[in-house]
């Protein structure tokens, strides 16, 4: 079901793992590097960090619905990046100069997933802002539409990522929406032989068209990506692969491909073990390419280098 309007929770946690993959997971350095982050890093320094954030994530998920219901556009991620932001200035209230915004970030989005209904686990803390932020690092370091599914996993597997936690990250996509540009290739004219992508699910496809015209579309209107709980972190977004209504073709190949589809039916078939193995590779993922000790900065603001 394509929709133009959403409540906000949903953004935040969209753009919460945009925001945790661009500054985590897409920049140079591997999951096998030694890192000096720990659970109690700020238990002298700032002892109330989680309770902070977590109370600016909770917080800002009750306005949500009252704060907006106008249509999803192009200024949406600076609406997802306020829920960061808040925090920041929250922390830095009762904790000036000590909490970076990456375990800002780390901790805000472990907040989100849970309260949307996912599992919730503990954050290792002492990550360090970094002095370098260039749109030029960003491509060939993130997933895109139109790769194959090994082309994915040897990314994942250059930042010291197996393909388990590849489908399990995926699984990210159980909450959030795309815009019709990211798949209409698939509902329309798909190949010389069929119109629809063979691999999606007809009825689904067709119920695409209306929202993403072939003509004049409407760069606004977005798609959600789990059509059966599209407000609920859980496993039915593994379920919807196997039924053929996976809507971007690099969740619905992954369903399909021999080196993925065990995992996907594994998923599928327990929500308690995707849980366990998307906070596995969570875990992973906050641990790369981060800066420690005296590397980087501890930003006053996080939308900017401090002076």
């Amino acid at each position: 079901m394509a929709v133009s309007s959403l409540t906000m929770s949903l953004v935040f946690v969209k753009i919460s793992f945009l925001i945790l993959s661009l500054h985590l997971f897409f920049i140079p350095g591997n999951a096998a590097e030694t890192l000096s982050l720990s659970y109690d890093f700020y238990q002298k320094s700032c002892p109330n960090v989680e309770k902070i954030i977590h109370s600016v994530v909770s917080q800002k998920l009750l306005e949500a619905p009252a704060e907006r219901d106008s249509k999803i556009n192009l200024s949406l991620p600076g609406d997802g990046y306020d829920v960061f932001f808040r925090a920041k200035r929250a922390v830095e209230l009762q904790c000036p100069a000590i909490v970076s915004c990456a375990d800002v970030m780390t901790i805000a989005t472990r907040d989100l997933i849970h309260l949307v209904g996912g599992p919730r686990w503990e954050v290792t803390k002492g990550r360090r802002d970094g002095l370098i932020s260039k749109a030029s690092r960003v491509d060939g370091n993130i997933p895109r539409v139109n790769q194959s599914v090994s082309e994915i996993i040897k990314l994942f597997k250059s930042k010291g990522l197996s393909t388990l936690d590849m489908v399990a990250l995926s699984g990210g996509h159980s909450i959030g929406f795309s815009h019709c540009k990211e798949f209409i290739s698939r509902i329309y004219k798909y190949n010389a032989t069929f119109d629809i992508d063979p691999t999606m699910n007809q009825g689904f496809a067709l119920s695409l068209r209306r929202p993403c015209p072939k003509h004049n579309l409407d760069p606004t209107v977005v798609a959600l990506n789990d059509v059966a709980t599209p407000f609920v972190f859980d496993n039915f977004y593994y379920k919807n692969l196997l039924k053929g209504v996976g809507l971007l073709a690099t969740d619905q190949m992954l369903a399909l491909d021999s080196m993925t589809e065990g995992y996907v039916k594994r998923m599928a078939e327990d929500q308690s073990a995707f849980f366990k193995h998307f906070v596995a590779a969570m875990i992973k993922l906050s641990g790369i390419g981060v800066k420690t000790g005296r590397d980087g900065e501890i930003r006053r603001d996080c939308g900017s280098f401090n002076d």
